[in-house]
C-alpha cells in the first residue's frame, strides 16, 4: 500500500473520528462519504483490523484505534499548520469544498470566463482540478445551510422537465394536471426539511393530489437533471442550477415561475482565515460574489417576467 494513500487513509480515519460521521468527513474533505469509506476499509484491509465503531453519538474508535487516536489528532493538528505556515508556496492554487450539485452546475459552467481572466490561478475544487488536493482546511468553501460564511445568494425552487413531457400534462386533467405524472426526487428532498421539493410544492399550489413523494430518488441534481433531460419525469430543483438548460431549451419549466418555493437557506461562502489575505483568493472571492449578484438579478428577473 503506498505511503501516500496511508497518509490519505488515516486522514479520512481522523476526520470521521472528529466529526462522527462518513458524511460529515467527506464534507470536510471534499471528497464523497464512499471515497471515505473506501480509504477506511483499504487501511483496515491492510492492517487486518476494524477502526471504526457506529454508536449512538456517531463513529467512535476501536481499542485498537484509541490506542492511536492521541498521536493522531496531534500528528494532523501539525499537518494543518504546517500547511498554513507554508502556504505561500502555492500562492497560485486555491483548494475550493463546494456543495457538489452547486460546484458541477453553477460554479463550473462560470469559472472558464475567470480562468481566461486568471490563467495562473490553479484549482482543486471537491477533490479534482489542476492540482491534488492537499491536506488541512480548504481556501474556500460553499455551503448550502444556516450555519457559517457570508451568504452569497437565495435560490428558488422550481418544476423543471424535457420538453415531451410539457405535452403530456397539455392533454390531461386541466385541475390535476400531474395526477400520475412521473416524479423524480432528490435524496435530500426526503431526509431535510432544509430541502423543500415535490410534497411542498403540491402542498403550496397543487396539480396533484395522492403519492407526492413516489418516485425516483437521485443522489445529486446532476445525475436526475440528465433524466429530467431524457424525459424520465419531472424534478423540483433549484432555478440558479438549470439557467443554462433553460437556455439552451433542453428543460423547461412547465408551470409558471410565480409558482416557486424560497429555498429556506442561502449559499454560503467561507474563506479560511489566512487563505483570505492571498490577492489570488481575494480577486477568487470578489469574483464569485459578483457573479451570485447576477444570479440573484437574474432569478428575480425571470419569476418577474415568467
Amino acid at each position: 500500500m503506498p505511503h501516500v494513500s496511508h497518509l490519505k487513509s488515516l486522514q479520512a480515519v481522523e476526520m470521521a473520528i472528529r466529526t462522527g460521521s462518513l458524511k460529515a468527513a467527506a464534507d470536510a474533505l471534499g471528497i464523497t462519504p464512499a471515497a471515505v469509506g473506501q480509504r477506511i476499509r483499504a487501511l483496515e484491509d491492510y492492517l487486518g483490523t476494524d477502526l471504526l465503531l457506529r454508536g449512538r453519538s456517531g463513529l467512535q474508535p476501536t481499542p485498537e484505534l484509541e490506542r492511536a487516536m492521541s498521536d493522531l489528532r496531534q500528528a494532523f493538528s501539525a499537518l494543518e499548520r504546517v500547511t498554513e505556515t507554508l502556504d505561500f508556496q502555492r500562492i497560485s492554487e486555491i483548494q475550493v469544498v463546494a456543495d457538489p450539485d452547486w460546484a458541477e452546475l453553477w460554479l463550473a459552467p462560470r469559472l472558464p470566463a475567470f480562468r481566461e481572466e486568471h490563467p495562473n490561478i490553479l484549482f482543486c475544487i471537491n477533490g479534482a482540478g489542476d492540482v491534488p488536493l492537499r491536506l488541512g482546511a480548504p481556501d474556500v468553501r460553499v455551503d448550502y445551510g444556516d450555519g457559517r460564511g457570508e451568504p452569497l445568494f437565495s435560490d428558488i425552487l422550481v418544476p423543471v422537465t424535457g420538453l415531451d413531457n410539457t405535452r403530456r400534462i397539455a392533454d390531461w386533467d386541466p385541475v390535476l394536471q400531474m395526477e400520475g405524472m412521473p416524479l423524480l426526487h432528490l435524496d435530500v428532498q426526503r431526509e431535510s426539511p432544509d430541502h423543500p421539493g415535490w410534497v411542498e410544492w403540491f402542498k403550496a399550489f397543487g396539480h396533484r393530489e395522492s403519492g407526492p413523494d413516489r418516485g425516483v430518488h437521485y443522489k445529486h441534481a446532476r445525475i436526475a437533471l440528465e433524466a429530467v433531460r431524457q424525459n424520465v419525469g419531472f424534478l423540483v430543483c433549484g432555478l440558479s442550477l438549470v439557467l443554462s438548460d433553460l437556455d439552451a431549451g433542453s428543460i423547461v419549466t412547465p408551470f409558471p415561475l410565480a409558482q416557486h418555493l424560497r429555498a429556506p437557506h442561502p449559499y454560503r461562502l467561507t474563506l479560511r482565515a489566512d487563505a483570505a489575505r492571498r490577492p489570488q483568493v481575494q480577486r477568487f472571492a470578489a469574483w464569485l460574489k459578483a457573479e451570485a449578484d447576477k444570479t440573484s438579478q437574474t432569478l428575480q428577473s425571470r419569476v418577474l417576467s415568467g
